[in-house]
C-alpha cells in the first residue's frame, strides 16, 4: 500500500494547513451545532411527555370495553403518540395514535422486554420498537399500581438534524473550496519575497565561484527587519556582499600573482640564457680545463637548461591564465601524434611505444604548437614515471557529437590513489616509487589541463596498478 504523498512546497503546505485547520473548525462547529440542536429537540419531547402525564396510556386500561365512551382518550395527542400499560411487568395494552384514533401496536417478545426495562421515573428514555422504529418514552406509575408508558417518535428530530447536517455540509464545503482558492492566492502573494530570495540564492549556485572574476547578482529588495523573510533577505544580502568582497580580493590577488609570474618569467629568461651561454662557451675553451671545473660547468649547463624549461612553462601558464587567445587554424592531430611518438621513441628506446590511429586523418581547429605540447607532455609523463619495458599506447579517434578523443595509456605501476585528484595541479610530484630519471618541473600536466581547457575540451585520468590512462576530449570545431 502506497503512503499518501504530502505536499512538498512551502506554498502547498501552508495552503493545505490553512484548509485543514478550517475544515477542523467547521467540523467542530458543525458537531457542536448538531449536538446542541438534537439535545434541544429531545428536551422538547421530554417536556411534552411530562406535560401529557400519561393520559393516553392511562386510557388504554378501559379499551377492553367496546362502547365508544370507553375508547382511549386521543384528544390533544399528536399523531404518532405511543402508549403502553404494564401490569406486574407484563404489557397488557400498546397502541399508537393514527389520525386522531388509536391503533394497536404488535409487540415482539424483545419489544415487551424493552418496555418492561423502562424505569418508571418520569424521565425520557430512548426506545426502539420493531414496528415503530425509535421513540422517546417516559414511564410513570398509575393509580392502580400499573406502569403507564407514553412515547413520541424521534423521527422528526432526526429529520431536522439531518437537514441541518446537509445544510452545513453544503455551506462548509463551499466555504472550504473558496478558502482553498483564496488561501492559495494569498499564500502565493505573501511568499513572493521568499521566492525572490530563493531565486537569488539559486542564481548564486550557478555562478563559477571556483575561479575567474564573478559578478554577483543584485541584492534582494525584501529586507524588512520586522518580517521573517525580510531578515532572511537582509542576511542573504550581507552574505552576498561578503562573498563578493572575498571573490574580488581573491581575483585581485590572482591577478597580482599572475602578473608577477609572467613578469618574473619574462625577466628570468635573459639572465638564464646568458648563464647557459657562458657555460657552453667555457666548455668550448680550447685549452685544458680541470675536471672539477668541467663538471661544475656541465652541471650549470644542465640546471640552466632545466630552469629555462621551468621559466617557459611558467610564462605559458601565466599567459593561459590571463586568457591570451590561442591560434585558431586546422590542425592535423594524426601528424602530431606520429611526430610525438617518434620523438618519444628516440628519447626512451627502452619503452614500447604503440599507435592506434584511424585510417583517415583526424583534424581539429586550434593551436598546433600548443596541441603538440599536450601530446608531448602526456608522452613525457608516461616516459618519466614508468620503468623501461612499459608499453605506452597513443590512441586517436572520432568521438560522439562532433568531438575527437585522444588517450595515452601505459602499463606502468599506476598513480597513487591519493595523488589522482591533484595530478593536474601545479608542482604536483609523483610518488617516489615512480621513477623520475629525467626529472620534471611538476608543470607538465598542469599545462595539459590549461591548454585543453583553452580549447574548450576536457581531460580525465584513470589509474590502477598496470593501467594508467589520460583521456582528452576536444571539440572538432575547436
Amino acid at each position: 500500500m502506497k503512503r499518501p504523498r504530502l505536499p512538498r512546497t512551502l506554498r502547498s503546505r501552508l495552503t493545505a494547513g490553512l484548509v485543514l485547520l478550517l475544515a477542523l473548525a467547521c467540523l467542530a462547529v458543525g458537531a457542536a451545532t448538531v449536538l446542541t440542536l438534537e439535545t434541544f429537540l429531545v428536551n422538547q419531547l421530554d417536556q411534552q411527555l411530562a406535560a401529557s402525564g400519561g393520559r393516553f396510556a392511562a386510557s388504554l386500561e378501559h379499551d377492553e370495553k367496546p362502547d365508544a365512551d370507553n375508547r382511549p382518550d386521543t384528544r390533544g395527542q399528536s399523531n404518532g403518540t405511543f402508549g403502553a400499560r404494564l401490569l406486574r411487568g407484563r404489557t397488557t395494552e400498546a397502541a399508537v395514535v393514527r389520525a386522531q384514533t388509536d391503533a394497536p401496536v404488535p409487540l415482539t417478545a424483545r419489544d415487551r422486554a424493552s418496555l418492561a426495562a423502562v424505569p418508571a421515573d418520569g424521565r425520557g428514555h430512548d426506545l426502539r420498537l420493531s414496528a415503530l422504529y425509535r421513540y422517546r418514552v417516559a414511564a410513570v406509575t398509575g393509580d392502580d399500581g400499573d406502569v403507564l408508558i407514553t412515547g413520541l417518535p424521534l423521527q422528526p428530530v432526526e429529520e431536522t438534524v439531518h437537514r441541518l447536517e446537509t445544510a452545513e455540509a453544503i455551506v462548509f464545503g463551499a466555504t472550504l473550496a473558496a478558502t482553498g482558492v483564496a488561501g492559495a492566492l494569498w499564500v502565493r502573494l505573501s511568499l513572493r519575497p521568499l521566492q525572490r530570495v530563493a531565486a537569488t540564492a539559486t542564481e548564486v549556485t550557478r555562478l563559477p565561484l571556483a575561479s575567474g572574476e564573478t559578478a554577483m547578482p543584485a541584492p534582494v529588495p525584501d529586507t524588512d527587519p520586522h518580517t521573517e523573510v525580510g531578515r532572511v533577505g537582509a542576511a542573504l544580502n550581507r552574505m552576498l556582499g561578503h562573498v563578493g568582497d572575498a571573490l574580488a580580493r581573491r581575483q585581485a590577488g590572482e591577478e597580482r600573482l599572475r602578473h608577477f609570474a609572467a613578469d618574473a618569467s619574462h625577466e628570468l629568461r635573459t639572465p638564464v640564457a646568458t648563464v647557459r651561454a657562458h657555460a657552453e662557451l667555457a666548455l668550448r675553451h680550447p685549452g685544458a680545463v680541470p675536471g672539477e671545473v668541467r663538471h661544475s660547468l656541465e652541471r650549470i649547463q644542465s640546471e640552466t637548461r632545466r630552469m629555462t624549461g621551468l621559466v617557459d612553462d611558467l610564462l605559458l601558464l601565466a599567459r593561459l591564465d590571463a586568457g591570451r587567445p590561442l591560434a585558431r587554424e586546422p590542425v592535423d592531430l594524426t601528424r602530431l601524434a606520429l611526430d610525438a611518438v617518434s620523438d618519444a621513441r628516440t628519447a626512451a628506446p627502452g619503452h614500447r611505444w604503440l599507435l592506434d590511429l584511424p585510417e583517415e586523418p583526424v583534424t581539429v581547429t586550434g593551436d598546433e604548437h600548443r596541441l603538440h605540447q599536450v601530446i608531448a607532455n602526456l608522452l613525457a609523463n608516461a616516459r618519466t614515471h614508468t620503468p623501461e619495458g612499459t608499453e605506452v599506447t597513443l590512441a586517436l579517434g572520432e568521438g560522439t557529437s562532433g568531438t575527437v578523443e585522444l588517450s595515452v595509456t601505459d602499463t606502468g605501476p599506476g598513480i597513487p590513489g591519493d595523488l589522482v585528484p591533484e595530478v593536474f595541479q601545479r608542482f604536483t610530484r609523483a610518488d617516489h616509487n615512480r621513477a623520475r630519471a629525467g626529472g620534471g618541473t611538476g608543470l607538465g600536466l598542469a599545462i595539459v589541463l590549461a591548454v585543453v581547457q583553452a580549447h574548450d575540451g576536457t581531460v580525465e585520468v584513470t589509474s590502477r596498478p598496470g593501467h594508467t590512462s589520460f583521456h582528452v576530449t576536444l571539440e572538432r570545431g575547436g
